[in-house]
């Protein structure tokens, strides 16, 4: 029974621990070389109740063989997040830095889409950023949606800050 709880215990950590896994709900083609806009869904995994959309442009193999470049993707993308359920909030960085909430490769090594939250206390807003982090050349491609937390019941696991 005791080793039950710890393994329970352990695995909620290491759940925590993880950043947000995104499910692919959408694939629109737009070209006849095989470009596709791809929709995911993304599920905050510190907040409860809060989905994030996020597009973004996937080059065809007759496109990376026409043009080159070929382990990378465009640095175009677009975010909608919306309250889709209760709103729970965990344990979340409240430093205007805020977190990384996901997090996925658009090339080989160089190149990576990430989704951050940001809590806005002033406006008790929660706030969620998309660009592209690459290596060697930051990209000023990037889009934000809001979700404020006013007028709706909202928990927070460990106080309000």
């Amino acid at each position: 029974m005791v080793f039950r709880r710890v393994a329970v215990a352990f695995a909620s950590l290491v759940c925590l621990a993880l950043p947000a896994r995104a499910e692919v709900v959408g694939e629109v083609g737009v070209d006849w070389i095989g470009n596709d806009i791809i929709v995911e869904a993304v599920a905050d995994p510190k907040i409860s109740g809060v989905t994030c959309h996020v597009t973004y442009f996937e080059r065809g193999i007759i496109d990376r063989l026409k043009n080159g470049n070929w382990f990378e993707d465009p640095s175009n993308n677009s975010i909608a997040c919306r309250q889709t359920g209760p709103i729970t909030i965990g344990n979340i960085d409240l430093s205007k830095d805020g977190e990384e909430v996901f997090r996925e490769g658009m090339s080989l090594i160089w190149k990576s889409l990430v989704v951050n939250r940001i809590y806005d206390k002033t406006n008790d807003t929660l706030i969620y950023l998309v660009h592209t982090r690459e290596l060697t050349d930051g990209s000023a491609k990037m889009a934000i949606s809001t979700i404020p937390l006013y007028n709706q019941p909202v928990e927070w696991k460990n106080g309000k800050p």
